[in-house]
């Protein structure tokens, strides 16, 4: 056999194999390759796949369910004149209470007490927004900084540990600081000047709170920025070294950008929080100033639910606040979109 015949059978034996009788005539033709499977697993294979992982969520989404959206189904009193006293059971008393239809909304409308609360919570909300927001990402980055590790382990503990703190030890903290009786005061009175009260001074109350949430809470936004910078490749510092930036270009060109994302996403979580700015600091505390500079809608909800136990009117101002708290998030989302960002959900 000559060797031209060879690769001739080799060829025509590969072209038998990849060709299949066709029903018609019993022809043959090019056989067809399997095709490996794409797009997504069925919903059975998904849920045989991730179980375990099901099945650790699953307390965590139980809880959710019971103690955040089954309550919704009681904001129905917003539209009563809600009795509690009518029955022991709760059901039975919002069955049995009558309704009232838009009248609760229309005494929000025609309270001066919940539009000064209004006022109190967007002039907290700015103010801690504009001071509060960026003290954490300006102390993750002079902590990110220091090139020692120990000293950047003890400067995060250290700033971390009042989150650790009740807001009842954070203002009895205050109290002794700039309180009439407090350090502050002492040194002014004996330098022969006046003793100055901040913690009971209406002018000075939003100032107040914000430093006290700054000192209790901005150590937790500083881990989550750390977090973030910790991802920074180093090799972008690098290169924007070896092309002559300087210590400044490299964080506004390299460590900016990282931190971008994850600014985007807590701006638009917190202007959605915008009209919850500390019910238990600030009820603490509004006794001390008067309502007129302490008032927000949180202790305004619970001063008329609690207290009065006005409870459809409560309801009222608390489903207002809720929607409006759904319309900024659903706003500074898409904010962020139109920025480029993913913010808290894709588009």
């Amino acid at each position: 056999m000559s060797h031209s015949t060879v690769p001739r059978s080799r060829a025509e034996a590969v072209t038998k194999e990849n060709e299949t009788p066709v029903a018609s005539g019993g022809a043959t033709g090019p056989r067809r390759r399997r095709r490996p499977p794409t797009g997504r697993p069925g919903l059975r294979t998904r849920l045989r796949r991730d179980r375990v992982l099901l099945l650790m969520t699953l307390p965590a989404v139980l809880l959710v369910l019971l103690f955040n959206y089954l309550p919704i189904l009681g904001n129905v009193v917003a539209f009563q004149s809600y009795d509690p006293y009518i029955s022991d059971n709760g059901i039975v008393s919002i069955l049995n209470s009558p309704f009232v239809g838009l009248e609760n909304f229309q005494r929000i409308i025609e309270d001066s007490a919940f539009w000064n609360a209004v006022k109190n919570t967007l002039v907290l909300f700015f103010l801690q927004l504009v001071l509060y927001f960026p003290i954490p990402i300006l102390l993750a980055l002079l902590i990110n900084s220091v090139v020692r590790p120990r000293v950047r382990a003890i400067s995060q503990a250290v700033l971390y540990l009042p989150h650790f703190f009740s807001w009842v030890l954070v203002i009895a903290v205050f109290q002794q600081l700039l309180g009439g009786a407090g350090l502050l005061s002492q040194l002014l009175r004996e330098n022969g000047y006046d003793g100055l009260d901040i913690m009971t001074n209406p002018d000075t109350f939003a100032f107040l709170i914000t430093a006290q949430s700054v000192w209790k809470d901005a150590g937790w936004g500083i881990i989550v920025f750390l977090a973030a910078l910790a991802s920074v490749n180093p090799d972008l510092y690098e290169a924007a070294a070896m092309d002559g930036a300087n210590r400044w270009r490299r964080m506004w060109h390299v460590t900016l950008p990282a931190l971008r994302p994850v600014i985007a996403l807590l701006l638009v979580l917190r202007v959605g929080d915008a009209l919850t700015v500390g019910f238990e600091q600030i009820l603490l505390q509004r006794d001390a100033v008067g309502p007129g500079a302490a008032e927000v809608l949180d202790t305004f909800v619970w001063w008329n639910g609690v207290r009065n136990q006005d409870f459809g009117y409560a309801a009222a101002a608390g489903l207002v606040k809720g929607v409006v708290s759904l319309g900024l998030v659903l706003a500074a989302n898409k904010v962020a979109h139109l920025m480029g960002e993913q913010g808290v959900y894709k588009k």
